[in-house]
């Protein structure tokens, strides 16, 4: 079953999945392929804690990810990225597939992707990658935590 597709149809919202020939491993090989901005990928990562696994959607224009500014927006005493096997472990998916939507983690969503219409990042599986309003991103995904727009 596809937990991806499935959870976009019952919302209900618009949305594009595209299809592509190889994987895309960085948001500039993504900006590139597409034509966009990189401010406008959107990948996905899961983020370990002291206090659990959370997932985490951010602007591929950021030079890198925070993790001492993560734990302080989360109130926790660490957070780090989460190793490959935890990963598939818990989301049932591969680093670098791991799908914007369809994750039961709270999530931490980058302000920067309000500035664009669409943006674009997983959908779990290797060769699609998936089109979709931030906003809608808001919408699909249990926010706990916002990063801000600077």
């Amino acid at each position: 079953m596809d937990i991806v597709k499935s959870t976009l149809d019952k919302a209900n919202l618009e949305y594009e999945f595209i299809m592509h020939d190889k994987q895309i491993y960085s948001a500039a090989a993504g900006a590139a392929y597409f034509g966009i901005e990189t401010g406008q990928t959107a990948p996905t990562l899961i983020i370990q804690t002291d206090k659990g696994y959370y997932s985490i959607i951010f602007a591929g224009s950021r030079s890198h990810i925070d993790f001492e500014q993560i734990a302080k927006i989360l109130s926790v005493s660490q957070a780090k990225l989460a190793n490959k096997n935890k990963v598939r472990a818990i989301t049932g998916f591969s680093p670098g597939d791991t799908p914007m939507v369809g994750l039961t983690l709270p999530t931490i969503f980058d302000k920067k992707l309000l500035q664009y219409p669409f943006v674009y990042g997983g959908s779990g599986q290797a060769n699609r990658t998936l089109k979709i309003a931030p906003e809608a991103l808001i919408h699909l995904n249990h926010i706990v935590a916002f990063l801000e727009a600077d």
